[in-house]
């Protein structure tokens, strides 16, 4: 039986084998695609999505329709959405008609109602954006920007932006990025070794023995090698 062509009937073994299969070739294709969360997707990429799920869905539901025709459709279109991605980053023309200019929505403190038609989105939509963005007088707002994403850009006026150490002539701490090194015991041993670390350093630093590491539910460590070990309760 040539797994990949249509058939009468399919067990259930070979309709797994098929699930297994199509989902094995749909991440595959993601992967050399390029991953972008779905607030990211521009036309060209929703469009993709929305045709190769059509295709490879029909064969994962009718034992008829073989699996070569669908991931061969597949390989086709994959290869014309890099080659239009090639496209829009050498040909700005064929780039402005998949990502449209940006709209700016207020500025100002007026809402520029023409461009709210133009990005097909309600004032009740841009309440709601602004919202998010913590601002809650759009008469604060300098300028909100509808992306080509469909997201809401939002800048306030500089009269009711937050004071920074800068603006205060204040010199902060340097920042320091906080990792988890130990959870549940477990060490991460990539980022014990990217600091130049071994198992020893971590537990002088963590109090215990290295046979006792694994007692330690959660400990995370700091650029400047500060290691905060916490609890079973979570508190340190």
């Amino acid at each position: 039986m040539d797994f990949f062509k249509g058939q009468e009937t399919l067990s259930a073994m070979g309709w797994i084998l098929r699930s297994i299969v199509g989902f094995t070739f749909l991440i595959a294709v993601a992967k050399f695609m390029g991953q972008r969360s779905i607030s990211q997707l521009r036309f060209l990429d929703f469009s993709i999505a929305i045709i190769l799920g059509n295709i490879l869905a029909h064969p994962l539901s009718d034992e008829k329709l073989g699996l070569k025709g669908s991931m061969i459709t597949t390989v086709v279109i994959v290869v014309l959405y890099v080659a239009g991605v090639g496209l829009s980053l050498k040909w700005p023309l064929f780039k402005r008609f998949l990502d449209p200019p940006t709209l700016d929505l207020v500025r100002n403190g007026q809402i520029l109602y023409p461009n709210l038609s133009k990005a097909r989105i309600t004032v009740e939509y841009l309440f709601s954006e602004i919202r998010k963005e913590k601002v809650e007088d759009i008469n604060k707002v300098s300028l909100a920007v509808w992306e080509p994403g469909g997201t809401i850009s939002v800048f306030l006026d500089t009269r009711f932006q937050p004071l920074t150490p800068s603006d205060m002539q204040i010199t902060p701490s340097p920042f320091a990025l906080i990792r988890p090194i130990i959870v549940d015991g477990v060490i991460d041993m990539t980022l014990l070794r990217e600091m130049g670390k071994d198992v020893n350093w971590l537990a002088n630093k963590t109090g215990n023995a290295p046979s006792e590491i694994s007692n330690v539910k959660l400990a995370t460590i700091d650029d400047s090698e500060n290691v905060r070990v916490y609890s079973n309760d979570l508190r340190s």
